[in-house]
């Protein structure tokens, strides 16, 4: 039976989506876009030198097919590894219509949205006045900061010390179906932040904004302002039972990692664990260890996308690219014979791209532990079936 962990590389797409045409970043289409592709022909180029230098070092990723798998998705010409994969790859195309966290999970972990989200399409005053009025009167404030889309690592850079001074909370949105509130750690109070997001989270779910996320933040306007590993997603629980489930009832145990445990609501899990980047992987490497039999880890490593992606920061992606293709080695080397390691993503968020929203794009199936060879072009909704098949796990319908 063995065991199954599943990485989602949080943004890390390969291009090629059939509908990126009808997605936008600004007035800008995402056809075209391609993150993983983009950052190799950046760092081949010598423009993605900050902090690193010459061409993205990948070997692991390599050796399990990353580069066929972009050429499969998108076309894109890179030069290939000589020697041939040593795991199974493949690219998978999402049908859900969103190009957000929990569009992609769910549907990675077997349920496409049965639904259109709610966006919030203006870039400035993006929220009606029903909705600011009830933020204000549940954070006990006068009213609310922000009011737009933006990068988060931005507004609170532009926002933070009036946070500081005004009390009010500092809510903003993006391209996805989302609500965030940021507010410092210990002049608002992580405790009342927590509180605000949960008070409000059922009406905007009822709008189907599929997310409510708190932001907290330290730090000070002469040092700085930086965001804090407390952060906590309100999602909408999905409909239907997903993998997690799944494994769940088949007798099977669940461990949840990053926000994993927030975008499913904790619906199917045994188990949260929680930090940044770099903690999770020491997480991970722990449940390579010490996960019983017939269970299925779930990751979600989000810095590519929250602290690089978004930023459109060439240099600091491909950094954090080739630390984890170092760690991911490592965890490969001390799987069980029976044990299956999934790499993939849930979107794109091409740091090349103008603008600052994700980009619509296929991601990458890297499989690690069951042989070598193409699994072709997949469905994200395949993720799934190849995980719980590989667990003996039923798969409904």
């Amino acid at each position: 039976m063995g065991r199954a962990f599943l990485a989602v590389m949080d943004s890390a797409g390969i291009g090629g989506a059939p509908d990126a045409a009808q997605y936008f970043n600004g007035d800008l289409r995402d056809t075209g876009a391609n993150t993983l592709g983009h950052i190799i022909e950046a760092c081949a180029a010598g423009e993605a030198d900050e902090g690193r230098s010459g061409p993205l070092r990948i070997p692991c990723l390599s050796a399990l097919g990353l580069e066929r798998a972009i050429a499969l998705a998108s076309g894109l010409e890179l030069p290939m590894p000589t020697e041939e994969p040593r795991g199974r790859w493949g690219a998978a195309t999402e049908i859900s219509r969103g190009k957000d966290t929990p569009s992609g999970h769910w549907e990675l972990a077997g349920l496409p949205v049965p639904w259109d989200w709610h966006f919030f399409p203006e870039n400035d005053a993006s929220f009606p006045p029903e909705l600011v009025t009830r933020v204000a009167e549940a954070a006990g404030t006068e009213g609310i900061l922000g009011n737009c889309h933006a990068p988060g690592t931005a507004i609170i850079e532009r926002l933070g010390a009036e946070h500081m001074q005004s009390g009010w909370p500092i809510c903003y949105t993006s391209a996805d179906s989302v609500f965030q509130i940021a507010a410092h750690e210990e002049t608002f109070g992580l405790d009342r932040l927590l509180t605000l997001c949960e008070e409000i989270a059922p009406s905007l779910h009822a709008m189907k904004v599929g997310r409510v996320i708190a932001r907290p933040f330290t730090g000070t306007p002469e040092q700085g302002f930086e965001r804090t590993g407390n952060r906590r997603d309100y999602a909408i629980a999905p409909p239907r039972p997903v993998l997690s489930n799944w494994v769940q009832n088949a007798g099977g145990s669940c461990f949840a990692l990053g926000k994993i445990g927030d975008i499913f609501s904790m619906q199917g899990f045994d188990e949260l664990r929680k930090g940044k980047d770099a903690e999770l992987m020491r997480h991970l490497g722990n449940l390579v260890a010490e996960a019983p039999e017939g269970s299925l880890t779930f990751a979600n490593f989000v810095e590519f996308d929250a602290i690089h992606g978004h930023r459109r920061d060439v240099s600091g992606y491909a950094r954090a690219l080739e630390w984890f293709d170092r760690e991911i080695a490592g965890l490969i080397d001390n799987l069980r014979d029976e044990d299956m390691l999934v790499l993939t993503a849930d979107h794109g968020n091409d740091p090349t791209w103008p603008g600052t929203d994700h980009t619509r794009e296929r991601v990458p199936v890297l499989i690690a532990g069951t042989g070598a060879g193409t699994l072709g072009q997949i469905g994200f909704c395949d993720v799934a079936g190849i995980v719980a098949t590989h667990l003996g796990v039923p798969v409904p319908g």
